[in-house]
Formats: structure tokens, sequence, C-alpha cells
């Protein structure tokens, strides 16, 4: 797990791509080298001139593009602060991950650093003939054309992504493929219920406690290679911590039973689980909505004032929890293949993802009758294609909501579109 931890923490940082564009610009570099000192003597009298250029025109051109290319990416890198601050004045400080993580943003920066160390160290390389013939100016300009096309994909990428309504699909996108990865068949066995009596006699020996050894959010958990471990050590473990929520360096994390009290380094425990400085939607379900929510809260806000935008929120809002009711399952047991129980993980409650949603709407919006109409409304289309024990949750929190709305107060064509939005909210629960 500490190399997987290692690893997700390089795949994600801004730095990962541009560095291996580099790499692959040197490597490119000794490559073009060798086509210029061995091939191109041979192939310069039957390839067009075009093709061919001498060291002294090289030299400038090289100088020309170097600039050039540094000239791209002082823009790039300018776009990049405009966006994060717009990200964060008008939509919210958890949107920055989506642009900053974005492949289209690393990759163009990964093809600036390989164009830029690709010219840098062909021009170092030059020889001092000149008039050999070289081959290297041609491929730079291709080189240099590539580059501008990304330059133009990533303003035209920048553009795009600064687009609130844009903002929203990506992340509602985003999130959906959070929810079906979460509850995808999985090798290993997830159960919602348990003997009761097997659990009783396998936690009859001593509790021990494993401590985190730092302070953090939990970004995820590797269930399976856990698993594995428990089986090996034979123990039952029971986590005290959601996936998302907050640890603090001292509290336990796992809770484990072992036959003949055995006791295992404190430090395993964080091998299956990744502590970071922030939340993220590797398998956090609730971050990924959270984003939707402080944008749609933002836009009620009176200094804002866009409930249309906030009501495209909560569309997006009830559409994932549409999606996430269709396949929601309260797993809260693990087992191995011989179908002994190995981990107890207390899952998030549907209720709570209503409640985490729109709760936050409920305070700042609450005086606002279009965005309280538009939670119905949702509210409404989440439990006509969903489960009866899912409407249930849904109603208990449409009562919830509604008991936020001063209806005595409302002027008569505001009353009669409320009360239609309760009607339909009503029957399709009922």
């Amino acid at each position: 797990m500490n190399k997987e931890k290692a690893w997700v923490n390089l795949r994600d940082s801004f730095w990962f791509l541009p560095v291996i564009y580099s790499g692959v610009a040197i490597l490119f570099v000794a490559l073009v080298t060798v086509l210029d000192l061995l091939v191109t003597p041979l192939i310069k009298d039957s390839v067009p001139a075009i093709f061919l250029m001498g060291s002294s025109a090289a030299q400038a051109m090289y100088g020309a593009l170097i600039t050039s290319i540094l000239t791209m990416t002082t823009i790039s890198f300018s776009t990049i602060m405009v966006v994060l601050t717009t990200y964060t004045t008008q939509f919210s400080p958890r949107t920055l991950q989506d642009f900053m993580k974005s492949r289209v943003t690393q990759h163009v920066l990964g093809v600036y650093s390989f164009g830029f160390i690709f010219v840098l160290i062909t021009l170092l390389l030059l020889g001092e003939e000149k008039d050999k013939a070289l081959l290297s100016p041609f491929i730079t300009a291709i080189v240099a054309i590539i580059c501008l096309g990304f330059f133009i994909l990533f303003i035209h990428h920048s553009s795009r992504f600064v687009q609130v309504n844009n903002l929203i699909g990506q992340i509602r996108t985003s999130t959906s493929k959070v929810i079906h990865k979460t509850y995808r068949e999985k090798d290993y066995i997830e159960r919602i219920d348990w003997d009761k009596e097997e659990i009783k006699s396998r936690k009859s020996s001593t509790r021990h406690a494993i401590y985190a050894s730092r302070s953090g959010y939990a970004q995820g958990l590797t269930v399976q290679p856990l698993i594995n471990w428990a089986k090996e050590k034979e123990v039952l473990l029971e986590a005290n911590f959601y996936i998302g929520s907050y640890i603090q360096k001292g509290m336990p994390v796992f809770y484990y039973w072992a036959d003949g009290n055995k006791e295992f380094d404190e430090e395993w425990g964080e091998n299956f689980l990744l502590l970071g400085n922030e939340r993220t939607d590797l398998q956090d379900i609730e971050f990924s909505l959270q984003k939707l929510v402080e944008i749609s809260v933002k836009a009620i806000s009176p200094s804002t004032n866009d409930p249309h935008t906030a009501i495209n929120c909560i569309n997006r809002i009830g559409s994932l929890l549409a999606e996430l009711g269709e396949v929601y399952e309260p797993i809260r047991y693990y087992a191995d293949e011989n179908e002994e129980l190995r981990i107890i993980l207390e899952p998030l409650s549907y209720r709570e993802y209503l409640y985490k949603s729109f709760y936050q709407v409920k305070i700042y919006g609450s005086h606002d009758i279009s965005v309280m109409n538009g939670v119905l409304e949702a509210l409404y289309k989440i439990a006509l294609v969903n489960r009866d024990v899912i409407k249930q949750d849904i109603w208990e929190f449409g009562q919830y909501m509604m008991n936020a709305v001063d209806d005595k107060g409302l002027d008569r064509l505001d009353k009669e579109h409320y009360d239609h939005q309760v009607e339909k909210l009503t029957r399709a629960c009922s």
C-alpha cells in the first residue's frame, strides 16, 4: 500500500506529467542528434533542401523558438492564475482541484516543457561547422507547431472550464464515475447484514486499538489488501472513521480483535489508509457533492444573486442522488473468499447524503421560493425513479425542507406553484 499511496500522490501532483515530458524530451534530443550525426550525411543528397538547414540559420531559429515557447508558457501560467482566482471568488475553493488535476492542463504544460527543453538542448549541441546540413531544425519547427496547437487548445480549455455550466457538468460527470466505481462488483465479499452471534463471538477477546500517527483527511481505503492482511493475521477489524472524515493525530483509526492478544505495529493501519491534507474525490462521494453545494450556496448569496445557477446545481445534485439511490446499499461487512468476516466499516446512510446535499441550501436559500421549489422538484424526480426505501428517506427529508418555507406569507402565484411541487412530491413518495 505504501507504493500505491506514493503512486497516487505522484500521479496527482501538478508537476508529474511535465517531468515525464521533460525526460522524453531529453531522449528525443539524443535520438535527433544521432540522426544528424549518422543518418543525415547519408541521405542529404536525396532529401529536398527544404528539410535541411545550416548551423548558423538553425542557431538563429532556435533562439526565436525558445523565446516564443517561453512566451506561450508565461501566458498559460497567467491564464491558470486567472482561472484559479475566478474559481476561488465565484465558485468554490474546492473546485480548484478539478482544473489543476485536469489532464488537459497538465499535458499542455508537459508539451511546453518538452518543447523548451528540446529546443534549448538542441541549441547547445549545435556544432561549429557553419555549412553542416542538419535535419533537426525541421523537426524542431514541427515541435514548435505542436506547442502552438496545444497553446490554442489550452486557451479553449480554460475558457470552457471557467464557464459555470461547464464546470457543473464536469463535476457531475466525475461524481457519477465515483459513484459507479464505489458500488461496482468487487472481488471480495460485501454484506449488508451478518450473523450477530458470530460478531459477538469474534469480539469476545480483548479489543486493541490502532492510533493515527498524524492528522489528515481519510482520502481512501484499499479494502482488498486490508482483507488479505486481516486474513493473514487472523484478526477482525473495525474502522473508526468514514471516508472523507478528518482524523486527528492520536485518535483510534482501527479497532481489532485477535486470538492470543496479538499486538501489531501501530503504523500498519496507515499502510492501507490514504491520509492527506485535503479531501479528494478518489472515493469520497460526499466531497464531490459538496462542490456543487458550495457553488449553489455562493450563487444564492446576496453578493452574487444568481438563483438560476443555484437551481442548475440543485438539478445536478438531484441527478447524482438519483444515480446513487439506484445502486446504494448500506454495506458494512467485508469478508474474505472463505466468507470469514474481516472488516466492519460503517457506511454513510442515504439520508446523510440527502442532508449533506441540501441542508445548507435550506439555511441560505429558504427566503428564495424559486430555489426551494428547485429542491422539491429535484426530490420529486429522485423519488420517481427509486425504490420504496429511498422514497421513505426522501419524504422525511422533503418535510424537513418544507418546514423552512413560510407558505403563509407567499403571494398567490408563488403559493400555487409551491403547493403544486409539494403535491407532486407527495404523490411520488406515497
